[in-house]
């Protein structure tokens, strides 16, 4: 009879311990991830200002929010772009970058380094000399253009080419993706290539059938990893908005983000600018579920189409 007992003392004994492993990650999940999660749903459906203790209003946070806040549709457009666009750009940027290091022979480690120094510089640094160099008037950039005869784009003071300017200055920082690519790039077993070699297969053949299936995880691990970055974009819009709309004052300085005409305004810039410009609260957590929601519905549906992202390779 005492048998049972201690089968099922020893069960609870191991579900404690597994549990006192667990505790760690469990007490942070509880507190940096289900806990804010859960007042941000609550707050979205309450008027809070950050000073007076919130009230609940019910839906009209959200229908404030689709209706009548104007700059929301203009943020979840150009987020959208960035997402498809850049991050797209960001990959393919880096899978060629990685390919052309591993097949140079003189100083490969020189020419990683130069690819690689570009991701280091610090995002307002990177995105003021980028602003500057390729302003349409006296920028680097515009002069060189003009030079061979070629019309200046306006960059960042052009609503139509404010957001290619950004996928520029995120494509020149790729040194990120080229170094995880190259790792994998290079782990591609040489067998494989040596036999489809044999067997009269072209480079691209070889590309397509022995490269992209040996390193599709990487590429999917870039391409989630990439629109989680997307989703939370904001400094570079910001500050490129900023400067090319000559408002480089200090604290207490008004600036409605976006400029020129929106086209720069990203849903983090929302969030900011709802709560702690206009400290509506209840409404910028409303903005922040919604990219909470976007970003686990791309990662849901990359996941789940991993395979035909990349080919099956037959």
């Amino acid at each position: 009879m005492a048998a049972p007992h201690t089968a099922q003392a020893k069960r609870r004994r191991s579900a404690l311990r597994t549990a006192a492993f667990m505790s760690p990650w469990l007490i942070g999940f509880a507190l940096f991830f289900a806990y804010p999660l859960l007042s941000t749903v609550y707050f979205s459906f309450t008027k809070y200002d950050g000073f007076r203790p919130p009230v609940f209003n019910g839906l009209h946070n959200w229908t404030y929010l689709f209706t009548d806040y104007p700059l929301f549709w203009p943020a979840m457009r150009n987020t959208l772009w960035l997402v498809v666009v850049m991050v797209g750009c960001r990959v393919v940027f880096g899978l060629g970058t990685g390919l052309l290091i591993t097949k140079i022979k003189t100083a490969p480690g020189l020419f990683r380094t130069l690819f690689y120094l570009p991701y280091l510089a610090p995002p307002v640094a990177a995105t003021l000399a980028f602003v500057f160099l390729l302003n349409p008037g006296t920028g680097p950039a515009g002069v060189l253009l003009e030079g061979v005869g070629l019309h200046s784009p306006g960059w960042f003071t052009d609503a139509d080419w404010s957001k290619p300017a950004l996928t520029v200055l995120a494509v020149w920082g790729v040194g990120d993706l080229m170094v995880i690519f190259m790792a994998a790039l290079l782990d591609v077993p040489k067998e494989q290539y040596e036999a489809a070699e044999l067997d009269g297969a072209g480079a691209w053949s070889r590309f397509r059938h022995i490269t992209l299936p040996n390193i599709s995880p990487i590429i999917l691990f870039a391409v989630v990893t990439g629109v989680i970055q997307a989703m939370q974009y904001y400094t570079q819009p910001l500050v490129a908005g900023k400067v090319a709309a000559g408002v480089i004052g200090g604290s207490g300085q008004q600036f409605e983000p976006g400029y020129p005409d929106k086209s720069t305004l990203t849903l983090p810039q929302v969030v900011y600018n709802l709560g702690f410009q206009r400290f509506d609260y209840g409404t910028a957590c409303a903005v922040a579920l919604v990219l909470f929601a976007l970003s686990m519905a791309f990662t849901a549906l990359l996941m789940r189409r991993r395979g035909g992202l990349i080919g099956s390779g037959d």
